[in-house]
């Protein structure tokens, strides 16, 4: 006999416990000792390294910079982008949920409501961090290569200028962070006014606000990806490369997403959720592999087939040196073998270790993909992950993924975890999938 809606708690509200601030402090705490040690290694022992890096800085005419140094700037950008992109793609889920009028995803949706948080700390590091260390991760940003006297002068670079230039990128950045940040807080003022009025006019100032969003998103998520991902190797370009960014940082969000409603529900929240919306979000998880892995094999493809040389050394570069070429096979067999395999089944999908394990390898996957996009161009052959490196790239992984945490987590706990007076609530107390 199924239950009256009424017998339902629709009140519930996250609580971010002392003790789960201390299990993220205590990540982050082990990242920066994980990281110090990586620092010191390489200071030690990384002289091989620290010579090829410096002798690829000197042929491009400009200073030198220990290996080190650049594998810590390296690193802070690859995790920054990574998380800043999982942010926006956490609004990028309620805002095209509410537009198509989704009542499923009603009892879920402040979860991934609260991974805008993360923009507070994204914006102000991007932009510091271009400004700190840009000659280190971006090529283009050196004078002598507009200069045409300059034996280092660059012609494809020279016409690339009106674009790729420090000044247009830290205002197309700005511009990036603020629009998302803007519409993130325009959602939430509105979640809570429905909390606090029940009136339906905020759910339906969502659905416009969201869909302003998604316009907005669809242009900035790909030149954001340009700007951040693509330029590190200016000369390389794929007009794919928005959708595959997209791909990688959706497929993490969601992955996400699922672990935490899924944590959620192991600790007494989320009453409403039942196994059905958790083989919705299994199958997300499950579609999203396949169409990130459409992507890749479809660039690949393309550049395989016609075998240009401006195009094929980005694949060249990963799939045929010592450094990157495990990783390159590895990253296929986590991000599409391994999830395409296991959530075949219908009731793989309805299981909460079976998603978490699943979910826990699809987002490390991902974090190696942007490792794999970045890190190529910017340490040369240095950049493979052996015992003294894993111990800088797992730390800073480890310290930016407590601080994401800690800012989903205390920006949910700001608002009800049920959104009791969306107008589709009990569409979503009775889900069912057939």
């Amino acid at each position: 006999m199924a239950h009256h809606p009424t017998t339902v708690n629709l009140d519930e509200t996250f609580v971010f416990t002392a003790n789960a601030k201390k299990k993220i402090f205590m990540t982050i705490g082990l990242g920066i000792v994980l990281l110090i040690l990586g620092i010191v290694f390489s200071m030690m022992g990384g002289h091989h390294g620290h010579e090829e890096v410096a002798a690829a800085h000197s042929a491009e005419g400009h200073h030198e910079t220990a290996a080190w140094v650049v594998r810590l700037a390296k690193n802070l950008w690859h995790n920054n982008i990574f998380f800043a992109g999982i942010s926006v793609m956490g609004v990028f889920f309620v805002a095209f949920n509410y537009v198509a009028w989704a009542g499923w995803s009603s009892s879920i949706i402040r979860v991934p409501a609260a991974f805008g948080n993360y923009l507070w700390i994204a914006a102000p590091l991007t932009i510091l961090l271009f400004i700190v260390f840009g000659h280190d991760l971006f090529h283009w940003t050196h004078e002598y290569l507009y200069d045409k006297n300059s034996p280092q002068y660059d012609h494809v670079l020279d016409h690339k200028k009106g674009y790729l230039n420090s000044t247009f990128f830290l205002i197309r950045s700005a511009v990036y962070f603020g629009l998302w940040l803007v519409f993130f807080h325009i959602i939430r003022g509105h979640m809570k006014n429905e909390d606090i009025t029940g009136d339906e006019k905020w759910y339906h100032k969502i659905v416009i606000v969201s869909a302003g969003f998604l316009v907005i998103f669809g242009v900035t998520s790909s030149m954001s990806a340009w700007d951040w991902a693509m330029s590190v190797d200016p000369h390389w370009f794929s007009t794919m490369f928005g959708w595959y960014c997209f791909a990688s940082w959706f497929i993490s969000a969601l992955a996400i997403l699922t672990f935490i409603v899924l944590v959620l529900k192991d600790n007494g929240y989320l009453a409403i959720v039942n196994e059905n919306h958790i083989h919705d979000l299994g199958k997300f998880v499950f579609a999203f592999s396949i169409f990130w892995t459409y992507i890749w094999f479809e660039q690949f493809l393309l550049y395989y087939y016609a075998n240009l040389p401006e195009e094929v050394g980005y694949f060249i570069t990963r799939l045929k040196t010592d450094a990157y070429t495990p990783l390159f096979f590895l990253i296929l067999v986590m991000n599409f073998v391994f999830p395409f395999l296991i959530l075949m089944t219908r009731n793989a999908k309805r299981q909460s270790i079976i998603l978490k394990v699943i979910c826990g390898v699809v987002v490390v996957g991902h974090w190696l993909d942007f490792y794999m996009m970045l890190t190529p161009p910017i340490m040369k052959q240095q950049g493979g992950l052996d015992g003294i490196t894993l111990f800088m790239e797992l730390g800073m992984g480890l310290v930016f993924l407590g601080i994401f945490l800690f800012m989903v987590l205390t920006a949910l706990s700001k608002l009800a975890l049920i959104p009791k007076n969306h107008p589709m609530i009990q569409e979503s107390v009775h889900h069912h999938v057939f």
